[in-house]
């Protein structure tokens, strides 16, 4: 082949080096382009480094090159690095990025209608309305100037059939429209100042972690906003990473508040053709600011100058399938691979990341005091023992005063328990049957609502019976324990004049009717709100007033060794959301264990002792941040095969001083999806020693076979 350049694609599938192809004429790496692969042709990414030989009989050549902005090279290298070091295939790390391939071809134009002719002899009132409306010359969309004119599409098909309306190219909407860093600067109290100064500062340099640590109602928003202006100011890009979806909705109204317009979104529930105009408006320049989930990480922006990530102590960060890694933890390796600086902020932040400000690798800028009128609340311990609920209630006495009292005073209360669903077990009361998901080892959560038992974790649906499957006992299977639903009962039948809502993540509606019921309760409408954690994570409720935790010790239940931090972020955040607007406020922990640090901590608000005894505690069994952990799954359509392939993978680990393997052992969900699991962990002092331990082992352990599969979790999160 004459004239014929070689260069190495990567292809977003599960492979962890480069082919090489035949190319007409040179391409840089990052530009985008398809290949054939086996019998198909796939998308893919012209990749750095030397092309192998290939004989020019095998040599294949590329099918298209795209005419779009090449992936920049800071982002390339963010893929290298990623994929080194969760031991993930490059190109499964390329998938994440080349999310919307649609993204790559010329946007389809949108097609309206305008006025172009005389109107017809016959004109019934329904086409007179179009014309009116029809008249100012502009173009329409078809559906829109019906809209507008109160008619069906069919009276608009019909003026273009006369000739009365002409068929035009319209410009697309743009994505987003500019930003004013000084539209609506915000009058910040002394401290928020002094932090916001800090930020402008680190934005304006080069890579460098900030870690706003406020309590909650200190208004970290506001001061990171700052920073974000500075960037802009500079003519680079800003990410906002949020942990929930249903938190973007009033998170957008403050950021158009204060720069004029809104960000772009990036987040699963936004449409295909819209995540396509934004992956293309990103990679052009166009869109200067994006806020979005864990995955706008990978969006190739040509000139990133900042990363913010909110509530950085959020489990939601991490992401366990396929590529598993925490999106906190690549946001600082991206500002340190590009040069830019990371702000990460949190009322209770991650022990991680509040060790690396003690040791002064972040720069720790504190807002230790609400803002303005907010007042923290007054956290009370409610002994379960001295104050038991009633049989089959679920609120203690003082609790049930505390609720009657607030909404008699017109104030709001939150009932906050971390399960959905009416209940987390039926069984039958005959035989003592558990109804249990067939392809988890997990019992079935009843849903009364919808009139299912759910599996949480696959998803398995089924209805409730009216028999015991087991025994063919009528009417014997009961619902066990609380869930949020079970919850709302009780409450209806202790103030059945109270307005209630439940929120939880599984309710019928999507995002919008969670940010529509979150609207409703800011705005009042509301007397007695009863969510999961959906309801602790950032929202802004005026009128709450009393917060009460029905069961304090769920999160401390089990030997996850981050169940205490959690248990404390989890109930410091719902707790936070009372007394915003300045009313005297109530957080009442219902528990059996009031003597427990955790809820000690929470009662007595001494954050510092909290950390200080779990730092000490993690430093003592060398977990992280002092100690290195991953995690290997092994798992197979049966239970033989899986235990089988996790004890041969032990049996070939190497021995190495430093590094210690624990396991294989069940996992605690044994099932999961229908695949048989068993657990290893691997411990080391340094991240070096562990990855490169792994590299050995995993080379020289047995390849599966069959229905086995082995996943890897550099940096664990869940212990399950």
């Amino acid at each position: 082949m004459s004239g014929t350049h070689l260069v190495s694609v990567l292809i977003p599938v599960a492979v962890d080096r480069p082919y090489s192809y035949a190319s007409d004429r040179p391409l840089a790496p990052g530009a985008l382009v398809t290949v054939p692969l086996g019998t198909r042709v796939t998308l893919g990414a012209v990749w750095p480094g030397k092309p192998d030989d290939v004989p020019a009989k095998k040599l294949r050549e590329i099918d298209t090159i795209y005419d779009a902005p090449p992936l920049p090279e800071a982002l390339i290298k963010f893929v290298d690095w990623m994929a080194d070091y969760t031991l993930s295939p490059r190109g499964m790390v390329l998938r994440m990025v080349l999310r919307a391939p649609d993204a790559l071809l010329p946007e389809k134009p949108i097609v309206g209608v305008r006025l172009a002719g005389p109107p017809p002899e016959r004109l019934t009132a329904a086409r007179r309305r179009v014309l009116d409306v029809a008249g100012d010359g502009l173009a329409w969309s078809k559906s829109g100037l019906a809209g507008a004119a109160g008619v069906s599409p069919g009276v608009v098909d019909g003026l273009l059939s006369h000739g009365t309306l002409e068929l035009v190219a319209m410009p697309p909407k743009p994505i987003a429209a500019d930003l004013d860093p000084e539209h609506q600067r915000p009058d910040l109290s002394p401290a928020q100042e002094a932090a916001a100064e800090t930020l402008r500062d680190a934005a304006r340099g080069a890579f460098h972690v900030s870690l706003l640590d406020g309590v909650t109602g200190s208004g970290k928003t506001e001061v990171y906003f700052e920073a974000v202006a500075e960037t802009l100011k500079r003519g680079k890009q800003a990410l906002i990473l949020l942990p929930e979806i249903a938190l973007t909705g009033a998170f957008l109204d403050r950021f158009a508040a204060r720069f004029g317009s809104r960000p772009a979104e990036w987040h699963s529930e936004v449409g295909a053709r819209t995540r396509e105009r934004v992956w293309r408006a990103v990679a052009n320049g166009e869109v200067r600011a994006v806020v979005g989930a864990r995955s706008a990480l990978f969006l190739p922006y040509p000139d990133l100058g900042l990363i913010v990530v909110d509530e950085e102590h959020d489990p939601a960060y991490k992401q366990e399938d396929g590529v598993a890694y925490h999106a906190r933890d690549m946001a600082v390796v991206r500002g340190s691979l590009s040069g830019f600086p990371i702000v990460l902020s949190s009322a209770t932040p991650s022990v991680e990341s509040r060790v690396n400000a003690d040791r002064g690798r972040y720069d720790h800028v504190l807002l230790p005091a609400r803002y303005g009128v907010a007042q923290k609340p007054e956290i009370t311990a409610i002994d379960l023992r001295a104050h038991p609920p009633d049989r089959q209630c679920w609120l203690s006495p003082p609790l049930a005063t505390a609720i009657a009292e607030t909404i008699a005073h017109g104030e709001q209360a939150l009932l906050f328990l971390n399960r959905r669903g009416y209940a987390p077990l039926t069984l039958c009361r005959t035989c003592g049957h558990r109804m249990a998901c067939p392809y988890c080892s997990a019992w079935l959560v009843e849903h009364r609502f919808r009139k299912l038992l759910v599996c949480h974790h696959c998803g398995h649906e089924e209805r409730r019976p009216d028999i015991c499957p087991s025994c063919d006992a009528e009417e014997s299977l009961v619902a066990c324990g609380p869930g949020v639903e079970r919850l709302q009962e009780e409450v209806l039948e202790r103030f059945p004049e109270a307005r209630t809502l439940v929120m939880s993540s599984d309710m019928p509606g999507g995002v919008e009717r969670l940010r529509a019921e979150l609207r409703a309760i800011a705005e009042g409408e509301v007397d007695i709100v009863i969510g999961t954690q959906l309801v602790a994570k950032g929202h802004n409720f005026p009128g709450l007033a009393l917060v009460g935790v029905v069961d304090a010790d769920l999160g401390l239940a089990h030997g996850d060794p981050r169940a205490a931090e959690r248990t404390w972020q989890l109930l410091t955040q719902v707790t936070g959301r009372a007394g915003r607007s300045g009313q005297l406020s109530k957080g009442l922990l219902q528990t059996h264990s009031p003597d427990h640090p955790v809820v000690q901590a929470l009662v007595s608000g001494d954050r510092e002792a909290f950390y200080a005894t779990e730092i000490e505690t993690r430093r003592r069994g060398a977990l992280p941040p002092f100690g290195r952990l991953a995690s290997i799954i092994v798992s197979a359509a049966d239970r033989l095969s899986a235990e089988a392939h996790a004890r041969a993978m032990a049996m070939a680990a190497p021995l190495e001083e430093g590094v210690r393997l624990l396991g294989p052992a069940e996992a605690p969900f044994a099932v999961l999806r229908g695949r048989h699991r068993f657990r290893l962990l691997a411990q080391a002092q340094k991240a070096g020693t562990l990855h490169d331990w792994l590299r050995v082992w995993l080379a020289r352990a047995p390849k599966t076979r069959g229905s086995v599969r082995v996943a890897i979790d550099i940096d664990p999160m869940s212990f399950l």
